[in-house]
């Protein structure tokens, strides 16, 4: 087993963390009689000579041994190298002339060469793969079919093998992989698609297994997304309600392996207690498959969700959860319906369930209010007499005993805290902008540790959330002046802000004057920040205030001056602190925050307009949109602004939300931007969406936008009569 390794040179070859000389022991490992063994020569492939899917040339150095690996029965966990082999060759260059576009002195030429090179390698080899689909172990059976779909040079003769293979396989999800591949094909060589879509067809129809129809439907509409049948939902609908009720009950939990403290190791726990109890986990991924295959076919895929989220199955109400994050993080539509069953998760007895539905609520902020009453009512529980025994309290992190600092972390302790628990179910609801969150807050702010999102929420809860503030001070109060003040001061001095809590002036100077060498600017900016939050009532604040006007960050001469002038009304010395960074040669970032400035001033600000001017043709599509922005807010300059905001809109969807406000501030001034508005209200998919990332304000931003598209186009429409 693995001849001739030794006579490679590896020590000159190389992967993600230098010299490969440590390869060969990794090879060794892979073919251990040790199962921990095994899985630390795992991640350490994928970890360094396949890192983050890079193939070096320490990898193609690999690849014989591995396909020798693969090929000796005697080696256990072979479905892993499988896998491993399947993920290296698999790489599609996205345009075949690349490599020769590059130049061979260039860099980036051995590695894209790499990649074409490993291809070759694996598919020279892959006749080892042919064997597997028939191995007597089921994980080598179930990785088989897609590094034949993927690797194999002869796609027909694999579509044959996999076609009959089917018909004697007896494991479900090796069945289902077998499907899979078969699309696999399908996808990848045009020439076999229209004969696969066929059978698939077939197989959907005529399939004795409700799974293996629902895996050839969800195929079939992957490869023709175009002829998915008007009647999907109640198809799949019912092919779930048959694999519920005739599935066998939850498997036994198999032999339990040694824990490696690995990456690979807990990705496998993860899955593991992902399917743990579940009589057909599998059916996930195939309607994974099927929802993305039904793109923009959002009624469908609500339906599909909403008809899960009644099954008596909790495993597929938690799948319903997962998909429709995916779902409502990318295309807009009405989610109500979807939304108040997720809320009625919140008290089911699976824990697994219930932390899939906090999860989702968490990012919803104002789409999350027709669950508010569930959120409300899964928090009541404990929250009464005695409600101190319940493990973390309200606020989440810490529990209960005595106060110490301010630290705004943690780590989730035991019961519903942590990001499934208690704070999570808080924090939804105190997103949704519902004021039943106050006096649970409120309950927070008293725990030793409170999550930072808490804090940021407060913005939201209108006046009610006053009685917040002293609270809030108390906790301010007690942050220490050291290097790690920002990250303990700033979620407080927002909240501080939002809630108006004008009493923590001399709290609020502390930290301003304390602020140490690590992030001062950022400490300062903070407390600025929440100075001008406060207006007039800052007036004991004014000398810092003024003193920092000639600071060298702009960011903290113009927080201070937009402070100065809400706490004095007088622009004396604030305009000149302001337009000394409107300067030729300033930086985009102090550009942008001098005219945010000025605009947030408005029209008492109009003696600056001809400053703002150079901004409007600036390089940095920041400047203009902030310049343009600030030119309307100061001098009512509308001819001049929106032809900027518009091109800023086209250029930059992330500028949007920044261009709507300024528009909708405009009203019938801006009417030449009726048509844009009306055609971003009428898009069904989110201004911000992204495949494969998302932030925890993604579809706050996005309906932001919408609410703002609405108010300027009803003032545009009134100014038209």
């Amino acid at each position: 087993m693995l001849t001739g390794i030794e006579e490679v040179d590896w020590a000159s070859l190389g992967h993600a963390y230098g010299p490969a000389d440590d390869v060969p022991e990794l090879l060794r490992g892979l073919a251990s009689a040790d199962p921990a063994e095994r899985e630390t020569a795992l991640d350490g492939m994928y970890g360094a000579v396949h890192h983050q899917g890079d193939v070096y040339d320490s990898t193609l150095a690999c690849i014989p041994f591995l396909l020798e690996l693969v090929a000796d029965p005697a080696v256990q966990d072979r479905g892993c190298i499988v896998e491993l082999l399947t993920s290296i060759g698999g790489i599609e260059l996205d345009d075949d002339e690349e490599l020769d576009e590059l130049d061979p002195d260039d860099e980036e030429f051995i590695p894209a060469a790499n990649y074409a090179m490993a291809a070759a390698a694996i598919a020279a080899g892959a006749d080892v793969f042919l064997g597997l689909v028939s191995d007597p172990d089921p994980e080598v059976r179930l990785a088989a079919p897609c590094a034949l779909a993927s690797l194999h040079p002869e796609p027909a003769r694999v579509l044959t093998l996999l076609r009959e293979r089917l018909t004697v396989e007896r494991d479900t999800e090796v069945r289902l992989a077998l499907v899979a591949a078969v699309g696999r094909i399908a996808l990848r060589h045009a020439a076999l698609r229209a004969e696969t879509v066929d059978w698939l067809g077939w197989l959907a129809r005529a399939a004795q297994d409700p799974g293996l129809r629902l895996a050839a439907l969800a195929q079939r509409a992957r490869c023709a997304p175009g002829d998915i049948p008007d009647d999907i939902v109640p198809w799949v609908t019912g092919l779930l309600e048959e694999i519920r009720t005739s599935a066998p009950g939850p498997t036994a939990p198999g032999a339990e392996r040694a824990a490696t403290p690995t990456l690979i190791g807990q990705v496998r726990e993860l899955l593991e207690e992902h399917a743990a109890g579940r009589p057909a986990p599998w059916t996930e991924e195939l309607l994974r498959t099927l929802h993305a295959a039904l793109d923009d076919r959002v009624d469908d895929r609500i339906a599909l969700i909403l008809a899960q989220l009644r099954s008596p199955d909790w495993g597929q109400r938690s799948d319903a959860i997962w998909l429709c994050g995916g779902l409502i993080r990318i295309w807009r539509g009405r989610y109500e319906e979807v939304v108040r069953l997720v809320g009625a998760q919140l008290n089911d007895p699976e824990p697994r369930l219930r932390e899939a539905a906090t999860s989702f609520l968490e990012r919803l902020f104002e789409l999350g209010a027709p669950a508010a009453d569930a959120l409300a009512a899964r928090l009541a529980v404990g929250s009464g007499p005695g409600a101190g025994a319940v493990p973390g309290g309200v606020g989440g992190v810490g529990g209960g005993g005595p106060r110490g600092g301010s630290g705004l972390g943690g780590s989730p302790q035991n019961g519903f805290v942590g990001r499934s628990g208690r704070d999570g179910a808080l924090l939804a609801l105190a997103r949704a902008g519902d004021t039943r969150a106050v006096p649970l807050l409120a309950r927070a702010l008293e725990e030793r540790e409170v999550r930072r999102e808490l804090l940021y929420a407060m913005d939201g809860l209108g006046p009610s959330a006053a009685m917040l503030a002293p609270l809030l001070r108390r906790r301010l109060a007690e942050v220490e002046l050291d290097e790690r003040l920002y990250d303990r001061a700033a979620p407080l001095l927002y909240a501080l802000a939002a809630v108006r809590g004008s009493q923590a002036v001399p709290e609020v100077l502390r930290v301003l004057r304390g602020a140490p060498a690590n992030r001062r600017d950022w400490v300062r900016e903070s407390a600025l920040r929440t100075l001008a939050a406060f207006g007039p009532a800052a007036q004991e604040a004014v000398p810092d205030m003024r003193g920092l006007l000639a600071a060298e960050s702009a960011t903290v001469a113009t927080a201070a001056a937009r402070a100065l002038w809400a706490a004095e009304g007088d622009l004396g010395e604030v305009l000149t602190a302001l337009e000394r960074w409107l300067r030729p040669g300033a930086s985009g970032a102090d550009w942008c925050s001098a005219a945010q400035a000025l605009g947030e001033i408005g029209p008492a600000a109009a003696s600056a307009a001809p400053a703002l001017g150079p901004g409007l043709a600036s390089r940095d599509l920041w400047v203009r949109v902030r310049s343009a922005a600030a030119l309307w807010r100061v001098s009512g300059d509308a001819a001049a602004a929106l032809p900027v905001l518009l091109a800023a809109w086209e250029e930059n969807r992330h500028a949007r939300v920044d261009v709507a406000e300024c528009l909708a501030e405009m009203g019938p001034a801006a009417s030449g931007a009726q048509l844009v508005i009306l055609t971003e209200l009428t898009r069904r998919r989110r201004h911000n969406a992204r495949e494969g990332a998302s932030g925890s304000h993604d579809i706050h931003l996005d309906e932001k936008l919408l609410t703002v598209c609405r108010a300027a186009l009803a003032r545009m429409e009134r100014g038209a009569f």
